[in-house]
């Protein structure tokens, strides 16, 4: 069978047409047509380096159809073979995915709602100003990711779970340019449906999803999971894959009290700083606009400030910010942007490294002295917002120049800010450092410290602030058989790609232990 496998660039214009690509694969395969030839996109990526911007392509050929790429193959399992997942997120997903394949039958266990009426209850935050404890943000069907932009970049060496991974939510919705794209994106918009449908998959393929359902125990009994505890009554399994989320806090003080062994991680926390996408894309094209076959442009900054890492953090190009709070007397704000991109503004997490020695006052050796830190900014940040869950906020260059804002910008988070001085909501730690880095990329990209940009607080929900430990090899707890710690929320994962992966990878130890 003939195989080549070809790299070229295309215009940006030339790049939208699928008559431009063949004839440019074509030309660079030498081939007079493509009669007799398949042909597959592996990668495409954006080269902005110089003029033109163009678009690089790398792509296979060969003389017979392509096989469908690798996704999961259910297989029959009995009611006996069981596993708990709980947490719905990715992680929590790919799990349930992963154990049917081995013939396990997953029981998920979700704390909050089905995505629809998930929904709903994002609006209340809007219009009600209230926080749903249970069902937000965080905590509900399809976990953060569902409402966090839907990134499915990650630095993963495991290309063929990634592909898996990938191919999964092309098969339940999502655009298959996520197959090739250097940097795929989903969005937010359509996120929702994808993860009902693999909902759907999950019980259709004989697997259990139960809503409204939170973990309050674990039955522990020699070491060894028993079953687990819920609001609606016990499980019987030997099997638990705890897959809870960065913002879980009831669960790790549940974890404490039961006395599993835990341990405070680092993590990062800051603000959202938030441009205009014309802006962005002006400093980051070079041009006055940016056209139509231009991508909303983005960004990635690191700096090191008093020794310390400061970086930006999830941005979103079109992109708004969002109420990312699960309890009514906190401010925590994310961002994400739609399937297009095509919102007025672009934001970023804007972050600063958090230590051990940050939260020493909470006790030098306590396990939630990092989430105690945490939630104690948060409440800052809600009394600081002064009510209705307004987020605090300053212009950029007020900020550097330690001046309260008079007036504030518009801004996308709708339900409002509040003209603070920030220096009063974030640790000495984390807005010592915030300025200087500002000015420093300001240097870099001429108008990212604008006076018309804002920062919203507080960002600080970057990752779990607890690691739950677990053994190299098996996934297991050292200390408790049958207790595997998983996904972002246990301290193994950052992002919607590297949790699923950590799914599938505590599943595939479930069947082997």
């Amino acid at each position: 069978m003939s195989q080549k496998s070809i790299e070229f660039k295309l215009s940006l214009k030339e790049s939208a047409k699928v008559e431009a690509i063949e004839r440019a694969i074509c030309k660079f395969a030498r081939l007079r047509s493509l009669d007799g030839w398949y042909y597959r996109i592996d990668k495409k990526s954006l080269d902005a380096r110089k003029e033109p911007i163009v678009n690089r392509f790398r792509v296979s050929l060969q003389q017979e159809a392509f096989d469908v790429q690798p996704t999961f193959t259910p297989s029959k399992s009995s009611n006996s073979d069981t596993a708990v997942v709980v947490g719905f997120g990715p992680a929590g997903m790919f799990a349930a995915l992963q154990l049917l394949e081995s013939g396990i039958k997953p029981i998920v266990i979700e704390r909050g709602k089905p995505v629809k009426e998930r929904r709903r209850n994002l609006v209340d935050i809007f219009r009600k100003q209230e926080v749903h404890i249970d069902s937000n943000y965080c905590f509900g069907e399809g976990g953060a990711g569902t409402f966090s932009d839907g990134k499915l970049y990650t630095r993963s060496k495991k290309r063929g779970e990634i592909k898996q991974v990938l191919q999964t939510f092309v098969n339940h919705g999502a655009p298959d340019h996520i197959l090739y794209e250097a940097h795929p994106h989903i969005g937010t918009n359509k996120l929702p449906e994808i993860v009902s449908e693999i909902r759907a998959t999950i019980i259709s393929n004989g697997g259990e999803v139960r809503f409204n359902t939170k973990l309050t125990g674990l039955d522990i009994d020699d070491a060894k999971i028993n079953g687990v505890v819920t609001n609606q009554g016990t499980i019987k399994t030997n099997h638990v894959i705890l897959a809870t989320g960065h913002s879980a806090r009831d669960v790790f003080k549940l974890l404490h009290k039961q006395q599993v062994a835990i341990e405070a991680k680092p993590f990062a926390l800051g603000v959202r700083i938030e441009h205009s996408q014309t802006l962005i894309d002006q400093i980051q094209y070079k041009c006055a606009t940016r056209g139509d076959y231009l991508p909303p442009a983005s960004y990635s900054l690191v700096h090191q400030v008093k020794g310390r890492g400061v970086f930006s953090f999830c941005m979103c190009p079109g992109g708004i910010i969002a109420p990312a709070m699960t309890a009514s007397d906190e401010v925590v704000v994310n961002g994400w942007s739609p399937s297009k991109r095509n919102g007025e503004f672009a934001n970023s997490g804007f972050v600063v490294e958090i230590r051990p020695e940050d939260w020493a006052k909470f006790g030098k050796d306590n396990p939630l002295g990092a989430m105690q830190f945490q939630a104690e900014v948060e409440k800052r940040a809600f009394v600081a917002g002064g009510s209705n869950l307004q987020a605090p906020a300053q212009r950029v260059n007020d900020f550097v120049r330690n001046k309260r804002s008079t007036s504030l910008a518009e801004t996308s988070y709708i339900p409002g800010v509040e003209s603070v001085d920030l220096r009063h909501v974030l640790p000495p730690m984390v807005h010592s450092r915030i300025g200087p880095a500002i000015q420093h990329f300001g240097k870099r990209l001429k108008g990212y410290n604008s006076n018309d940009a804002m920062l919203v607080g507080v960002e600080s929900r970057t990752s779990s602030p607890v690691r739950i430990p677990r053994d190299r090899a098996t996934l297991e707890h050292p200390d408790i058989k049958g207790l595997y710690p998983c996904g972002e929320g246990a301290g193994y994962a950052g992002g919607i790609m590297s949790a699923a992966l950590d799914g599938i990878a505590c599943a595939k130890q479930v069947a082997v232990n």
